[in-house]
């Protein structure tokens, strides 16, 4: 037996392991504590990383819908061979963007994996590029950033702050709470320990008590829906304390004034009406953050998926430039890039990009593509048009849909009209480790590698490690099955159709065998250690003499922050013009519903991935409706009663679970489970489609497109008690 080095897959953390290994065989798992990052730390789905590999469920092979709709096994090479068949004659008819491409979040995990498809989108002139990001957070990455601007040296790091503010996350369980400013996602309970025994004071705004509320200073127990209001009292309390950064504010900041004069009305006493949480801790979380002296706010899926998603993302951007919580000239930069060129750190302004014509729009409903100028280029369109894009009849009409490692069905807003999408489509090729409720609609299923069986380098580490730390894992295992990686079909596709594939490094060899190493070379072309160099390394390893410090300008920049950017004022404005009502609506609408839906994160599981392993069916089968247990006794509901939750665009059935760690009138549930309505006799077992309730035609914000996902208005019935057989 001997023991190797990777790091996991599931999810973003990437964290190191130790696999041992008996006869090719991965018979043991554990974290790698000699890991100079991760120290060890490893969360229950990783550990079951061993059973992902051999679960019985797990394609073995490709598989093609025949006459009978059903499945029947095919080579992957003759997979792609009719693949390219059936694209190259869609373009011939349609044109590129008739074939459209969307990566969710298993697909993102593959490392270069966007960059791979990026590439075959535009080898054959095609701009249809979706990901999960338009429909989770585009407003913090993209749309907020793009009206403010940004500060290069970046927020002060979350290592040495003296005052953290998570809003709507939950890194004790969701392990990511970035960017970079909040709790990194390594270990982070050891991390949040530290923090507090060297002093630092710890504010969460959740809706729940949640892990990291119960760790936190102060817990501002918010109603779903009213961060924006929340935020903008906090901000007018800075401000009228004159807390906040005077000659940060005078040299590179704009609009203070009018920011000032739109959160004025926001008084504590009415921003306790509406939030339900008590003056007087506004007041103190507001000083608290303020005092600082370092430290930064950040923001989590709770947020970031709920009503005004671009105020909120815009609010918190706020927050941390009036308090100057940005590294200066001369601060430490420990957390340079290894695979990822970093360039300078310059303590400047970026300037806004807002007015910048974005490479793509959408077809439906014109909303521009999200995009940063500085990453090139490139830009994706707002997921939650992609199902009109395919049902709506016209030039750019979408015929063909790769689907790679996403589950639509569960995943995207409404999930009848994409259910309709997907069934309409010419040609849909869903790349996937199991048939998924998503997969079992697809023409082409393509079984693909796992982590141990793949090179993966951990890339997103490399965008927020506190260290310059890099972790290469090379392949472990060999399938002895017909699986291939997923830029084998991609590059397999671009020799067919003649297309040549440009990576950032240069041009992928159509006309000899190419490796994953390759491929990763020509991904990440311009790395601090070479690409060579971080595969001879076992294990994960810190650089530091990659650690630099933040630089001076060379010259006086003239951009500033924007705090009152175009449309900003007036949507602070309109929330405090609109009528209020303490029901599960909004407006006028507000008695037309009991509750309002909150998302949430389980440990056992993510998104939809390792639901079916041993150990996290284990910890549950399902999406419990988590309610108040009060709210449950007026509602004649117990744990265990099968309830209906409905909303103005769909219902689903749920197991109701009591927790007190939310308020009357609240639901908790998490996102991406279940399966199509057929399999409702099943809610037990696979759990409930939240997908259902999303309207993706009126509650959408006018710049990406995302659709209210959290906060959501429902009503709660009871239908079936514990002890049926239903």
């Amino acid at each position: 037996m001997e023991t190797k080095k990777t790091h996991c897959r599931v999810c973003h953390a990437l964290c190191a392991m130790e696999v041992d290994i008996e006869e090719g065989r991965p018979v043991r798992v554990r974290g790698d504590r000699s890991d100079p990052v991760h120290g060890g730390y490893s969360c229950i789905k990783g550990q079951q990383m061993i059973e992902q590999h051999e679960h019985p469920e797990r394609l073995r092979t490709s598989l093609k819908r025949n006459e009978a709709a059903s499945f029947e096994p095919i080579a992957s090479e003759q997979a792609i061979d009719e693949i390219a068949a059936q694209i190259e004659a869609i373009i011939r008819q349609y044109g590129p963007n008739s074939v459209a491409l969307y990566t969710g979040t298993n697909g993102t995990l593959v490392s270069g994996g966007n960059q791979v498809y990026q590439a075959w989108l535009a080898a054959i002139g095609s701009s249809s590029f979706y990901t999960s990001m338009s429909i989770d957070q585009p407003a913090k990455f993209y749309v907020a950033p793009s009206r403010h601007g940004v500060w290069s040296a970046g927020l002060q790091d979350f290592q040495s702050a003296d005052v953290s503010l998570l809003l709507g996350a939950n890194p004790p369980v969701s392990l990511y709470s970035g960017p970079r400013g909040g709790v990194t996602p390594y270990n982070p309970i050891e991390q949040i320990r530290r923090a507090k025994q060297r002093g630092m004071k710890l504010i969460a705004i959740d809706p729940r008590k949640t892990r990291f509320a119960r760790e936190a200073d102060l817990h501002l127990q918010v109603k779903p829906g009213e961060d924006a209001t929340l935020l903008c009292g906090m901000l007018r309390q800075i401000l009228a304390d004159q807390r906040y950064d005077h000659e940060f504010c005078d040299q590179y900041v704009e609009g203070l004034a009018e920011l000032q004069q739109a959160v004025e009305p926001y008084t504590p006493a009415y921003v306790e009406t509406r939030t339900l949480v008590p003056a007087n801790l506004i007041v103190d979380a507001a000083r608290l953050f303020a005092q600082g002296p370092k430290g930064a706010a950040s923001s989590g899926t709770g947020a970031d998926m709920g009503p005004r998603g671009n105020l909120v993302a815009h609010l918190i951007l706020a927050l941390n430039t009036i308090c100057g919580r940005y590294r200066r000239a001369g601060d430490l930069l420990s957390d340079t890039e290894v695979l990822f060129p970093s360039g300078r750190r310059v303590a400047e302004v970026i300037p806004p990009w807002a007015d910048q014509e974005p490479p793509v729009r959408s077809r439906i409903r014109n909303l521009p593509g999200l995009w940063d100028p500085r990453m090139g280029p490139v830009a994706e369109l707002p997921t939650s048009t992609l199902a009109d894009e395919i049902l709506t009849p016209g030039e750019g009409q979408v015929r063909a849909l790769f689907c790679i490692g996403g589950n639509p069905i569960a995943a995207w807003p409404n999930q009848g009209k994409v259910r309709r999408a997907l069934e309409s489509l010419e040609l849909f090729v869903s790349v996937d480790i199991k048939l998924s409720a998503s997969a079992k609609l697809a023409d082409y299923v393509i079984a693909p590698k796992l982590g141990l069986e793949r090179d993966d380098v951990a890339y997103m580490m490399d965008l927020w490690s506190p260290l310059p730390y890099a972790h290469y894992a090379r392949a472990l295992i060999d399938a002895d099955f017909d699986v291939i990686e997923e830029w084998q079909l991609f590059v397999g596709l671009a020799r067919r159709l003649g297309t040549p594939m440009q990576l950032h490094g240069g041009t992928i060899p159509l006309d000899r065998p190419v490796t994953k190493h390759d491929i990763l070379k020509l991904a990440f072309a311009q790395p601090a250690v070479p690409l060579d160099q971080l595969r001879e390394c076992e294990g994960g390893k810190v650089y530091p003499e990659l650690v630099s410090t933040i630089e001076a300008p060379t010259q006086l920049s003239s951009g500033k922050l924007q705090l009152a950017p175009v449309g900003i004022t007036k949507e602070i404005t309109k929330i405090y013009s609109e009528t209020f009502t303490s029901g599960g609506g909004y407006g006028e609408r507000s008695a037309a519903f009991s509750h309002r839906l909150i998302c949430r994160r389980e440990k056992h599981a993510y998104n939809s991935s390792v639901r079916d392993l041993t150990r996290s069916r284990k910890k549950g089968t399902t999406n419990p409706a988590y309610m108040n247990s009060e709210d449950m006794t007026s509602l004649g509901i117990k744990t265990g009663d099968l309830v209906k939750i409905e909303s103005r665009t769909g219902q689903l059935f749920a197991i109701a679970e009591a927790s007190d760690d939310i308020s009357a009138g609240v639901v908790s549930m998490s996102h991406a489970w279940g399966d199509l309505p057929e399999y409702d006799d099943k809610v037990r077992e696979i759990g409930s489609c939240i997908a259902r309730l999303i309207d993706d035609e009126h509650e959408i914000d006018p710049f990406a497109g995302m659709p209210l996902q959290s906060a959501l208005p429902v009503t709660i019935s009871c239908m079936v008690a514990q002890d049926s057989s239903h």
